[in-house]
């Protein structure tokens, strides 16, 4: 079994992942309705901006709280790799 890890950024990722959800099911409600599409395409491009972004917050979280837990960058050069993973 895996260990339980909550971060303090935990809370605020949630949030947003709450947020994004109700979105979609705006989304779908948008399609069942017979919205016109560059609407539902418009708010699918936010759904899709705000689960990126919280991926991307807690890929960030990550690597300061667990690949570098003292925060002396020996274990890996965090800011090379929060560069990287921009592109996730």
């Amino acid at each position: 079994m895996s260990q339980i890890q909550k971060h303090a950024s935990h809370p605020r990722i949630s949030a947003r992942l709450k947020r994004a959800n109700g979105h979609l099911a705006a989304v779908i409600t948008m399609i069942t309705e017979g919205r016109p599409c560059t609407e539902i395409a418009q708010q699918l491009h936010a759904v899709e901006k705000a689960v990126t972004n919280a991926k991307r917050a807690l890929i960030h979280d990550h690597i300061d709280h667990c690949l570098d837990p003292d925060g002396n960058g020996e274990t890996i050069d965090t800011k090379s790799f929060k560069d990287i993973t921009r592109y996730l």
